[in-house]
């Protein structure tokens, strides 16, 4: 699973004026991944450039496949990682076997009925009870008012939730208020926590990168911090996934001295009109082919939302995402100095899974 999708779908919320971005490209990767095992043709085709997959809906279990060996406890692996999905589909809807195995198969999304028709508002609650209840309560209301009507075939849920505790924490007796410089210019005070360690580390001519790793180090933040305070925006400009992975793939584990602010995001996105602009056309119109699902209607995908949490502090990372995709009938070690790690500027940000790079969260802090 590479992270190409989150690279182009970090760069449609990161424009215009917003500051801070928190998302997690896995989870609206994975629940578009499940409404694209029931595309064919065109849409299929389109669905499979845009979220950077195999153009082959049967294959659908790639994108699934390292999240199931990623889910753990706490007590076995350092951290809590909970990643869960599901379908809820119009009660006794004739939807293709073929496909509900599918993704039941390579995703564990069970279908669950619900009465759309008379309903509609009772349903959406039953799916917002169960994303509050995967993430631990942190993501709420994921479905909006009015999201969820009669015309509802299907709505896809994916919902993931971490909690980490830092491999070296940062002394709570070291946190000091400090001034960060955001992105506009402004300095405002904020906890910036402190600690010395030897810590994997890479740098260039403009950007330093830190990883810090959670738990037995399986999983870790990496922070991708521009020398220059106003950095940031030259930084993305040139963003590539190669660039991100260069930087990790050169790092080495000197001593670093490390400033970090203390810092929580919510975030909530709508992306059916970033979607299309990202390529996938077909599949928000109704020339959708999502055949594969039902024979009974055409559908075309209405809605995708998504929210997010992260909060992090001394002991560690906590974090949440949730993306639903709702679907209707179609109606229309040598010694040296200590490397200096000053997070006291605006930076981007990631939760990866070390060994395949693979992104669960991505963001950008520009005023904490």
């Amino acid at each position: 699973m590479n992270n190409a999708f989150a690279m182009d779908l970090y760069g449609r919320l990161a424009g215009g004026n917003v500051k801070n971005v928190f998302f997690s490209p896995t989870s609206v990767q994975t629940a578009l991944a499940m409404a694209w095992a029931g595309a064919r043709g065109a849409t299929a085709e389109e669905m499979a450039r845009t979220l950077h997959l195999p153009n082959d809906p049967g294959g659908a279990g790639q994108v699934g496949a390292y999240l199931r060996n990623l889910n753990g406890a706490g007590d076995q692996r350092g951290y809590e990682l909970s990643v869960a999905n599901a379908l809820w589909g119009m009660k006794g809807y004739p939807f293709q076997l073929a496909y509900l195995q599918t993704v039941e198969k390579e995703y564990g999304g069970h279908l669950a009925e619900l009465d759309f028709a008379n309903a509609s508002d009772a349903a959406r609650q039953t799916i917002n009870d169960w994303v509050a209840q995967q993430t631990r309560d942190k993501i709420k209301d994921l479905m909006p008012a009015g999201s969820v009507t009669p015309a509802t075939r299907l709505v896809l849920t994916n919902a993931i939730y971490f909690k980490g505790k830092w491999d070296l924490p940062f002394p709570k007796a070291q946190t000091q208020d400090a001034e960060f410089t955001t992105g506009d210019g402004q300095k405002v005070k904020v906890p910036l926590m402190y600690q010395q360690a030897h810590l994997r580390y890479a740098e260039d001519d403009t950007v330093q990168m830190l990883e810090l790793p959670y738990g037995r180090g399986e999983l870790a933040m990496r922070i991708f911090l521009p020398k220059a305070a106003d950095g940031l925006p030259a930084f993305e400009k040139g963003l590539t996934e190669q660039r991100l992975n260069d930087l990790a793939g050169h790092a080495t584990s000197p001593e670093v001295r490390v400033w970090l602010p203390r810092f929580k995001l919510e975030t909530g996105y709508e992306l059916q009109k970033d979607l299309p602009q990202m390529g996938m056309r077909l599949a928000f119109t109704g020339q959708a082919d999502f055949s594969g699902m039902s024979s009974a209607e055409r559908f075309y995908i209405d809605l995708v939302v998504h929210k997010a949490f992260v909060n992090v502090d001394e002991e560690g990372t906590e974090a949440a995402a949730a993306t639903g995709v709702g679907m209707r009938a179609t109606a229309i070690a040598i010694h040296r100095e200590p490397k200096v790690f000053r997070g006291d500027h605006p930076f981007l940000f990631a939760i990866v899974h070390r060994s395949s790079g693979a992104m669960l969260f991505m963001g950008r802090l520009e005023n904490p």
